[in-house]
């Protein structure tokens, strides 16, 4: 027997706590996310949930530590044009290595999680 994925459901990016409005301001203005219902259940959590493309994105609420490595990676239709929405919105963009194939850059949200834009070259 194997495991048989079907999809990446959900990644899961965390604030410190008292920040949902910036948080919200900034993935739902700066990179238009969509805020989606977040279940009843979990709802005392803190945080929110968020949808783009085909992914969710959910915000959860947590002190923060150093920050490492970690990062989701967004493939984007048309690189040029989202370093420009980003410039324009005061992001500040940190060009990444490129690889075969790709060209990319990261940027960090408000609470310095790093966030990759990357687009097929080929």
């Amino acid at each position: 027997m194997s495991i048989q994925y079907k999809r990446l459901h959900h990644i899961q990016i965390c604030i410190p706590p008292q920040q949902e409005d910036i948080a919200r301001d900034f993935y739902l203005n700066t990179l238009g996310f969509q805020e989606i219902n977040k279940p009843e259940q979990l709802r005392n959590n803190g945080g929110f949930w968020l949808k783009v493309a085909n992914i969710e994105v959910h915000i959860g609420v947590e002190k923060m530590g150093v920050p490492g490595k970690r990062h989701p990676a967004f493939e984007v239709v048309d690189i040029e044009e989202a370093r420009k929405h980003l410039v324009k919105n005061n992001v500040p963009i940190q060009e990444d290595t490129q690889i075969d194939g790709y060209e990319r850059f990261s940027f960090f949200d408000p609470f310095q999680n790093r966030i990759e834009f990357l687009s097929r070259t080929i």
